[in-house]
């Protein structure tokens, strides 16, 4: 069963980008092995557009959404995040970008449509054996050093 999406940015400078959003962004994680993070946010959707002349068929776009976007750009720029257009109102919400490091743009916004609320956070133990071994929070190696989380440029 499909639990979650995960999300990928390539980046120029993948450290630099990685420590933007960890310690600017604040976005919360985990260090999985050698500087390697994975950030972990509590909540996530999908959606699907039409090809215009944003895009071609086949591309994919990462925005995070926010309550209070006037209130969450003022808490990102009084930690060194650079927006590159100011708060618009797009019909489904809010939006502006910010850059960070690595040549990465992302939208931020602030949905105009209701989110229902999410279920509560997974629970914190499971079975300490086969497939719901509990997943410890502390940083981990995987003995196969060569591979990376994301490493692959096959879409998903």
């Amino acid at each position: 069963m499909i639990r979650g999406i995960h999300g990928l940015f390539y980046s120029s400078s993948p450290e630099a980008t990685r420590a933007f959003f960890r310690d600017q962004v604040k976005l919360p994680g985990s260090d999985i092995g050698e500087g390697w993070w994975i950030f972990d946010l509590p909540e996530g959707d999908l959606g699907v557009h039409p090809v215009g002349e944003e895009g071609d068929a086949g591309t994919h776009d990462i925005s995070f959404y926010c309550d209070q976007i006037h209130r969450t750009v003022a808490d990102l720029e009084s930690r060194g995040v650079r927006f590159t257009a100011p708060v618009a109102d797009h019909g489904y919400g809010l939006v502006t970008y910010f850059e960070a490091p690595g040549g990465v743009r992302v939208q931020l916004y602030e949905p105009k449509y209701t989110k229902p609320r999410k279920r509560s956070a997974r629970p914190k133990h499971r079975a300490a054996s086969g497939r719901g071994a509990s997943k410890s929070k502390s940083p981990r190696r995987s003995s196969k050093s060569s591979r990376r989380p994301g490493s692959s440029r096959s879409k998903r």
